[in-house]
């Protein structure tokens, strides 16, 4: 049977949130949702289950340049992080008391951010920002300072390896070379780079990596954590003693097999599509500049590189600021026309605050307010790039409007 996702309404310009089901992978959840088998029962049932997550495992190791072994499947890259960033601190500190420090740059997902932050309240952690430039790109002399002073208290560093929102991709093999040489493992979450630069766990040197499945194709509610054997990595969960140990619970073997599928196709393809979509990226980029000249694309320049010859920016992402627009009044008055795309910035208890990402770029905080950002995926055509080029003269028109009445009337309530 061959399932085919439904296509979102209008233009969905929002795929770093969350990407549209593949056909394949879709088909693939169906077909194994169909059965019946706990992967950790020994009769046929089970068995069948257990080979079907053990090929998913190669599959997923053989796309990521890592080892079956090195695999932990999870419902996530939320659960993959807080394995990482409180498995490690906690292993590390087993190891040695003085193990204290964990280093994050200042532009992680909340996803590192919190359980990092939630160490240092519950269990005695010490945290360090590492400072980014204007482009949001970590900077690697801090981090040497930071090695250098503190090694010995250093629990582990977590650097991303492309940032969610402004598109960065960091400098991942130097953060590991520079962290190895004082003992200091690595972790970074490669969600939004996987599918779209090169990811080979192995070649990077780092010792964790956090990939997800909704962001490449597969569903929602299964990912996975690459962490070395040797890696000293503690339980965050308690039970049946799946996944090493460290990740216990009944296996999602539906879930698992559709990400499998979903991190082949992308990594298979990824290529062709990364030129395709930088194309559209570039099309993007350049009718905003005609249409608002005012707005500004933060985070580095498209056709910049790496020194390694990658590409500096995520070839899906275009992050731009309007001034004298709230980003929240540009989001609805866009999606009223049918385009779909997101603020990059976090909202609380119902009021707009600005992109700590952002912030760290040395962003004003009025500028910051007025961010939004577009992402492509594999489903993007030049139509959505139309579409939503057709409806921003008019929608940037409202927003700055509105803007100016709330500034009149003291700012938001």
């Amino acid at each position: 049977m061959t399932v085919t996702p439904p296509e979102a309404p209008g233009a969905y310009l929002d795929h770093a949130a969350t990407t549209p089901m593949s056909p394949a992978a879709l088909e693939a959840f169906v077909a194994e949702a169909g059965r019946t088998g706990n992967a950790s029962s020994l009769h046929s049932a089970g068995r069948a289950a257990r080979r079907a997550v053990e090929e998913s495992r190669e599959s997923v190791a053989d796309a990521l340049g890592a080892r079956p072994s090195e695999v932990v499947f999870t419902a996530g890259g939320t659960e993959s992080d807080n394995l990482a960033i409180k498995g490690i601190f906690w292993g590390r500190r087993s190891q040695d008391s003085r193990r204290r420090r964990v280093l994050v740059s200042a532009v992680e997902h909340h996803a590192v951010l919190d359980p990092a932050f939630w160490l240092a309240g519950h269990a005695g952690a010490e945290i360090t920002l590492l400072p980014v430039d204007a482009v949001g790109r970590v900077d690697l002399d801090a981090l040497r300072a930071e090695l250098t002073a503190h090694a010995d208290e250093i629990a582990l560093v977590s650097v991303m390896w492309a940032n969610n929102e402004v598109g960065t991709v960091q400098p991942v093999r130097d953060v590991a070379r520079l962290a190895h040489q004082h003992g200091v493992p690595v972790h970074t979450d490669a969600i939004q780079a996987v599918g779209q630069v090169e990811v080979d766990f192995a070649a990077s040197g780092v010792d964790a990596l956090t990939v997800t499945g909704h962001k490449i194709g597969g569903p929602v509610g299964v990912g996975a954590l690459l962490a070395r054997r040797d890696l000293p990595l503690e339980a965050v969960s308690h039970g049946g003693g799946q996944e090493r140990g460290v990740r216990s619970g009944t296996l999602d073997v539906p879930a698992i097999r559709a990400f499998a599928v979903a991190l082949a196709e992308a990594v298979a393809h990824r290529t062709e599509r990364a030129i395709a979509l930088a194309g559209l990226r570039d099309a993007l980029i350049a009718g905003v500049a005609r249409i608002a000249p005012d707005a500004v694309l933060r985070g580095p320049d498209p056709a910049g590189t790496t020194p390694s010859g990658g590409p500096a920016r995520l070839p899906a992402n275009a992050h731009l600021t309007f001034p004298g627009a709230e980003g929240d009044s540009l989001l609805y008055l866009l999606d009223s026309a049918g385009v779909q795309a997101s603020t990059g910035s976090a909202c609380q208890a119902g009021v707009p605050q600005p992109s700590h990402v952002l912030l760290a770029m040395g962003v004003g905080e009025t500028d910051a307010r007025g961010a939004l950002r577009f992402s492509l995926g594999a489903t993007s055509t030049q139509a959505d790039v139309d579409r939503l080029l057709a409806a921003l003269p008019g929608v940037v028109r409202r927003a700055q409007a509105a803007g100016l009445v709330s500034a009149r009337h003291g700012g938001a309530a």
